[in-house]
């Protein structure tokens, strides 16, 4: 027989009927919860390449008209 599916926040089993069937891939609406909540706070992070700020954007790209002297 195959091993059951496990929540990955509290590990147990899932239930195989249709009404524990609602939350996959958690066990529960409040397993549910609490990934949603890691999520929302940060816990969770995808990485990335870090995003570039205003300044590096401008030293990047030059000036198409220079500066107008009077």
């Amino acid at each position: 027989m195959p091993n059951p599916r496990r929540c990955p926040i509290c590990k147990r089993a899932l239930p195989q009927t249709e009404e524990g069937q609602k939350f996959r891939p958690f066990c529960s609406k409040r397993c549910a919860d609490v990934d949603l909540s890691r999520w929302l706070t940060g816990s969770y992070a995808i990485p990335g390449k870090p995003e570039e700020t205003e300044d590096e954007e401008e030293a990047g790209t030059p000036n198409k008209d220079p500066p107008v002297r009077h």
